[in-house]
Parts: structure tokens; sequence; C-alpha cells
């Protein structure tokens, strides 16, 4: 499947401020305590825009590290079978908030993610396999009209 581009990073001008998972600038802040650092692609984009880190679940409360979790009929589940839904969701107003306070342009969020992915979510059954979707924190900055890429597109 096509990654799902709602904006090209090329037309936007330098010093646009961009929201990014803070996975992807080296925050280990992903379920499992780690990062999703992407040096190469960061340092790239950090020559350009101006980069504000975000993570939606920490921002929801949850702890690093928590138990991973997936979108499974409409809820974020846990592996171990708790509803966290009410801290994605808390997650991703808290991101809109600041995406508002900061006067954030864009976003490049990490995909696959119950929160962040743009396009492709894990099925909910935690076996690796994806699906077209998208994270809670995605459909919220949608929604307000903020352009949303997967650091997919940067490669």
């Amino acid at each position: 499947m096509a990654l799902k581009l709602d904006f090209d990073l090329q037309t936007l001008p330098a010093g646009t401020r961009i929201g990014v998972s803070a996975c992807l600038l080296g925050v280990r802040c992903k379920y499992d305590g780690t990062s999703n650092y992407a040096a190469e692609a960061v340092r790239g984009l950090a020559e350009r825009y101006t980069l504000i880190p975000v993570c939606p679940e920490q921002l929801g409360g949850l702890t690093t590290p928590r138990p991973p979790a997936e979108i499974l009929n409409g809820r974020v589940i846990t592996k171990d079978g708790l509803d966290v839904t009410e801290s994605f969701q808390r997650g991703a107003e808290e991101t809109l908030e600041i995406f508002k306070l900061l006067k954030l342009e864009a976003a490049i969020l990490k995909e696959g993610s119950p929160s962040c992915g743009s396009s492709l979510i894990y099925d909910g059954t935690f076996t690796g396999v994806k699906i077209p979707g998208m994270g809670l924190t995605v459909r919220v900055l949608r929604d307000q009209g903020i352009g949303v890429i997967s650091e997919k597109a940067l490669f």
C-alpha cells in the first residue's frame, strides 16, 4: 500500500515548524523504552526545519516502558488486554494543544503506532501484521487540518 502523503516536504519553506514523533529524534519514549532514532533523516530535516518532539503516549499519561498496544475494533488495547483508549485520546488532544500553542504547521510521525500511524497500523492481534488505518493522534491532527506524513516518506 502506498503511503498517504498529506504534504510534500520539499514544498515547505525553510524554518517551518514541524512536530515530529519524539522517538524518531532519539528520545527513548517507545513502548519498550527505546527509540526509533532516524539519524540521517533527522539531521537533514533539522538543517532546514524547526523540529519539535512530541510523544502522544507520554502526553496521555502512559509510562515508559509500557505494554505494547494496538488498535482493535476502534479501541486501543494492550497486549495483556487492558483498554488504554482514554490515555491515547488524551495524548492526542494534548498533542493538538502543543501544535496550536507552538503554531506547528505539519507533522512527521512514526508509522504503525496506535497514536502516530498515518496510513498503516497494527491489526490488533500482536502478530506484526499491519493494515490500512491511522492512529488516534493522526486522526485528531488531520481533523484540524494539520498535514501528517510517515517517517517512511523520508527514505
